[in-house]
């Protein structure tokens, strides 16, 4: 490709020296699990969003599964969330038997609407799901205010938001729990699977230790069913390594941003909104146009990445088809007809962000 949705090799070359020391100084002390570099990374994190816990776990999805699970979650329960996300938000209901209840999005920052939350609560709403998505924050005052009206739990997916905030408050420290990803494309990402779960509740964050390592707070005694989910100590430097740079690395993803939208001012292309409630940090730049398929074509002819995110909403999914039969969420359908998604890391160039741009120009 001459211009990749997200190139990693450069940010690993800058940051070579430091993760390579750190990796075989964990492979000399071989202490690798739950080992030096994951307790101190939790701390690191944990003082940067402004949280008193933050629990390394396993994956993204892991995250929300343990959240639900420490809030008890269970079979019978429903939990509100966006059809307009990655599958793992809705997976992660599901594992703890509950009923993911779907309701449309804003149209211009494709969040939840919190209109059609409360239009959806009923006597069987446990918690609600806000995905920060793309890097835009979800608005957690307001969120917030209505579910603790309501007296719902709030599980952050925050998977694509590491460093937005809201009035200098970062995402995942508004809600109950909040659930991030480590997956390498983040804003802030390893290099192979991990996550973690923030809360300012102790009771929480003991639940969510005790579940990422067997159900177990002393070695051998186990007190409920638990999982294997801990993050590695090696991901962990990587992780270490990068977290300093975080601000920069948005602050760059905003760069890009601001030049996308002087390059392709005046196309008909509706480019990612902000709306001032809160710092995007794009980890996705998703844009709207009805001629998305043409657009696409244009720039795979010419070896530019891009993608669709997403495709098909999670209430038309194979999966939850049987139980979103009749389902109709307009906006979002609309979104998923004509949504796409550019080239978008700290490192892209000018240079490369105009030959995205002149492509897309030249197609339409």
């Amino acid at each position: 490709m001459k211009v990749p949705m997200v190139d990693l090799t450069e940010q690993y070359h800058r940051l070579k020296d430091e993760i390579d020391a750190g990796m075989r100084n964990a492979m000399e002390t071989a202490a690798f699990i739950l080992g030096p570099n994951v307790q101190a990374f939790e701390k690191e994190a944990a003082d940067y969003l402004g949280v008193k816990h933050a629990i390394g776990v396993g994956s993204g999805t892991d995250a929300l599964h343990l959240a639900l699970l420490a809030l008890g979650v269970k079979a019978g329960d429903e939990v509100i969330t966006t059809p307009f996300t990655f599958v793992a938000t809705a997976e992660a209901i599901k594992y703890v038997g509950a009923t993911p209840v779907f309701v449309d999005i804003n149209p211009n920052t494709f969040n939840i609407d919190l209109t059609e939350v409360e239009k959806a609560i009923t006597a069987k709403t446990k918690a609600v799901i806000p995905v920060h998505l793309f890097g835009q924050p979800v608005d957690m005052p307001a969120l917030k205010a209505l579910c603790d009206a309501k007296g719902l739990k709030i599980v952050e997916d925050c998977a694509q938001s590491f460093g937005a905030s809201i009035n200098g408050k970062q995402t995942g420290s508004f809600g109950d729990l909040g659930a991030f990803s480590f997956f390498p494309s983040k804003n802030l990402g390893c290099y192979g699977d991990g996550g973690m779960v923030t809360t300012n509740c102790d009771e929480l964050a003991a639940t969510v230790k005790q579940y990422r390592n067997h159900g177990s707070k002393v070695q051998y005694h186990h007190s409920l069913v638990g999982y294997t989910s801990r993050l590695d100590e090696l991901q962990a430097v990587v992780l270490r390594a990068k977290l300093p740079l975080i601000d920069e690395f948005n602050n760059n993803r905003r760069r890009v941003d601001q030049t996308y939208k002087t390059m392709l001012a005046g196309t008909g292309i509706q480019m990612p909104f902000e709306d001032g409630v809160g710092k995007h940090v794009f980890h996705q730049y998703v844009c709207l146009h009805p001629k998305r398929d043409q657009i696409l074509q244009a720039l795979r002819d010419n070896q530019i990445a891009c993608a669709i995110y997403y495709p098909v909403p999670l209430h038309k999914q194979e999966v939850f088809a049987k139980e979103c039969d009749g389902v109709s969420l307009p906006i979002t359908e609309s979104i998923t007809s004509q949504c796409f998604a550019l080239p978008v890391y700290p490192e892209l160039s000018e240079e490369k962000i105009k030959l995205v741009t002149d492509t897309i120009k030249t197609a339409l």
